[in-house]
């Protein structure tokens, strides 16, 4: 549903109210509940609903894009698109290079989904205005469909984290298309690119987030303008590949989802941040397994309760939670043994 608005370039004189009444006042749109939605759709382009559950992964799209297994993934500010110093909301940016519009529009000819993910970490009112640039960004490409995608917060949706490329994968999934790795890329910016007579790059998130995806990486000007590659470049922090590759659990022999598939409790031990949530999501959520979670939930009494609630519902849980002592680990020790279920550790 949508709303209409006035407009005209010159004012109707307001008609003369009834002798004795009072001129009605009038009032501001702003206050008006139902006048405006930001979010619908404008022209070519509509922004959905935000992802995640605190709603911190902004989405669009553009039509409707054709899930295809080749994926061409663009960073945005500073490889699509850059912003100038223009006052005006909407018009403050222009394209990186001139050949940006037409190489997008052949990677579509291609075969190919046109996908956009940002890092936006800003504040309310710039988020505003950024939000209104994309808009018009995509009135210039009005023929060509593309979804963008933008993290607006740190959390598991920031690049180089893998948040928005699972979202990707969702949607794809759900259209049953297998994304190609090998034939898709993505292409940013921030490369982690040194110069030494000229400003190095700010960061290597780009190419880290390639990396973490397992998809070929090129930078604007390899990709738009056809240069070589610079290969002087470093990738600081915590190489995930230089871990050895070992098995998901030990011992082996025992399957993570028993075949059985009766009832049970699965407790998670660890420190916070360990990939104790990515292991749920990896292995008991596609088996049907309930979160129960202390840092959604608030509080222990509430995860033994919710905990008690889907046992008697016939469903299985996951506690993950640091449940990092004997004494937190025996609420839930004894609530399996008043239920009658089996209880397992994970750590």
């Amino acid at each position: 549903m949508t709303t209409q608005t006035q407009s005209g370039s010159s004012k109707r004189p307001a008609e003369a109210p009834p002798s004795g009444e009072p001129a009605p006042k009038k009032i501001h749109p702003f206050f008006i509940k139902g006048t405006a939605k930001p979010d619908e759709p404008t022209g070519s382009f509509q922004w959905l609903a935000p992802l995640g559950k605190n709603k911190t992964c902004l989405q669009g799209k553009n039509l409707e894009p054709k899930c295809c297994s080749k994926v061409a993934a663009f960073d945005l500010d500073g490889t699509i698109i850059k912003f100038t110093k223009q006052t005006s909301s909407s018009s403050g940016w222009e394209w990186w290079k001139s050949a940006v519009p037409a190489k997008i529009r052949s990677v579509v000819e291609e075969g190919y989904t046109v996908v956009i993910l940002s890092n936006q970490a800003i504040k309310p009112g710039a988020l505003k205005q950024w939000k209104e640039k994309v808009t018009s960004m995509a009135s210039k490409l009005q023929d060509v469909p593309f979804w963008i995608f933008a993290a607006i917060s740190r959390d598991q949706y920031r690049k180089p984290m893998l948040g928005m490329w699972w979202e990707v994968e969702k949607i794809f999934k759900a259209q049953g298309v297998d994304i190609d790795l090998q034939s898709s890329f993505f292409v940013g910016d921030a490369a982690g690119r040194q110069y030494k007579n000229q400003k190095s790059d700010f960061s290597s998130t780009d190419r880290k987030l390639a990396l973490n995806i397992g998809i070929p990486f090129k930078t604007p000007e390899e990709y738009f303008l056809d240069l070589p590659s610079h290969t002087n470049y470093t990738l600081p922090g915590f190489h995930v590949s230089s871990l050895p590759d070992l098995p998901a659990v030990t011992p082996t022999l025992s399957p993570i989802i028993p075949r059985s598939r009766d009832k049970e409790i699965v407790l998670f031990c660890g420190y916070p941040a360990l990939g104790k949530s990515s292991f749920y999501f990896r292995h008991f959520h596609p088996a049907n397994y309930i979160h129960i979670n202390q840092d959604t939930l608030k509080t222990r009494d509430k995860c033994i309760k919710a905990t008690r609630e889907a046992l008697k519902r016939g469903e299985s849980c996951v506690v993950d939670n640091t449940n990092r002592d004997i004494k937190t680990r025996k609420f839930y020790v004894d609530l399996a043994r008043d239920e009658k279920v089996p209880i397992r550790l994970v750590k």
